[in-house]
């Protein structure tokens, strides 16, 4: 029997962790086409952060979420969360009764037609639609896969989401990454970080992981080649050069902006003659800050080749999806919060510690003991 109602966290605005509220709200209904899931685990995405305190400008001095297709599509009240698991307990118009019961996952976009290859005005369930920070959600049949592997558990399928993983794909794919070539992964430790270590093993290149030293042997245990401690970059070149035996790094992908860009562009560029290509600086995130200051002489003289990445195409969903059925993608969980306590979940994936790695995932209260409590943080055991 699915309820009239709901519980939800809904943001109400712009804000700080206050514009979270904890309603009741009507359970919503599949529409033709569509899947009514109840939610067992949503991943949390440093996204959900940004687009409450309008962190997503796209000129000085705003205060705004992105509104790449023209107009703004995050509206409140709405419910965020991206990357959900759950089960299909009912059917729209044209869905086969038989998906009734399916675990699946997903694919967060809300694309704004059906090319495959391609998405330029880029948008997300928990951003120009309600989320799955929730205990149902009704999604496009299509866009949720069906996840059957019994080694995972809803919490860990949740943590294999396609807002990091899809943003990581495409980062490679945009820089054409190649089997055997050196990849600087910045930010390694977070989401993004570690499914691009995990993805480039797949594509046969060679990841470099840039975080602190109490996380190496954890990175390196994904398929981290090396990890570069990111509190010392004084002498930065100088360790690459040491790691690769004096061959630059073939690409970049950048996490982490403001001063350290410059730094990572220094890694591709200090020897032309033993590149094979030209040097690629793939950006899908600003956590060291929005403004980096380079010499565009740097940029062009080098031929530098710079790719801006925002979530990915139908296309690289449908592989990750794939890999993750063949058991080649390793879910990385740091722990799950109840939902009724997202604003404590929130306040610690701000002021996290040095012991954290991968993904936070919320489940709401109900589903908690089958789906939440195993994978608790030790206080919340």
């Amino acid at each position: 029997m699915i309820p009239r109602t709901m519980k939800a966290m809904v943001l109400t605005g712009h804000g700080g962790l206050e514009a979270l509220e904890y309603w009741e709200v009507p359970t919503p209904r599949p529409a033709p086409g569509e899947v009514l899931v109840q939610v067992t685990a949503t991943a949390k995405n440093n996204t959900d952060r940004k687009a409450r305190e309008g962190l997503y400008p796209t000129r000085k001095g705003e205060v705004t979420s992105f509104q790449m297709g023209g107009r703004p599509t995050l509206t409140f009240p709405r419910t965020q969360g991206a990357d959900v698991a759950g089960r299909v307990v009912a059917v729209g118009e044209g869905v086969d009764e038989s998906r009734i019961g399916e675990r699946g996952l997903l694919d967060f976009n809300l694309y704004a037609d059906d090319r495959r290859d391609i998405n330029l005005t880029p948008d997300y369930y928990g951003h120009g639609a309600d989320g799955g920070y929730a205990e149902y959600v009704a999604v496009p049949s299509d866009q949720f896969h069906a996840i059957p592997n019994p080694e995972l558990s809803d919490a860990e399928v949740a943590a294999l989401g396609l807002c990091s993983y899809q943003t990581a794909l495409h980062m490679l794919t945009a820089a054409d990454v190649r089997a055997g070539e050196r990849v600087l992964v910045t930010g390694a430790s977070g989401g993004v970080g570690t499914a691009l270590i995990q993805l480039c093993r797949i594509l046969g290149a060679e990841p470099y992981a840039l975080s602190t030293p109490d996380k190496a042997e954890a990175l390196l245990g994904l398929g981290a080649k090396a990890v570069l401690d990111r509190s010392d970059m004084a002498g930065f070149v100088a360790r690459v050069k040491a790691l690769t035996g004096g061959k630059p790094m073939d690409a970049v992908m950048d996490l982490v902006g403001g001063d350290m860009t410059d730094r990572f562009i220094d890694a591709m560029i200090f020897d032309m003659n033993a590149r094979d290509t030209y040097p690629r600086l793939s950006i899908a995130g600003a956590s060291g800050g929005n403004l980096s200051e380079i010499l565009w002489t740097r940029i062009y003289l080098y031929q530098v080749r710079i790719f801006g990445v925002s979530h990915g195409t139908r296309d690289e969903a449908e592989r990750l999806i794939r890999w993750i059925r063949e058991g080649r993608l390793k879910p990385v969980l740091h722990g799950t919060f109840r939902l009724s306590e997202l604003r404590r979940a929130e306040a610690y994936f701000v002021n996290r510690g040095s012991r954290y790695l991968g993904k936070i995932v919320i489940v709401p209260d109900a589903q908690w003991p089958a789906h939440g409590q195993r994978h608790a943080l030790e206080a919340d055991a």
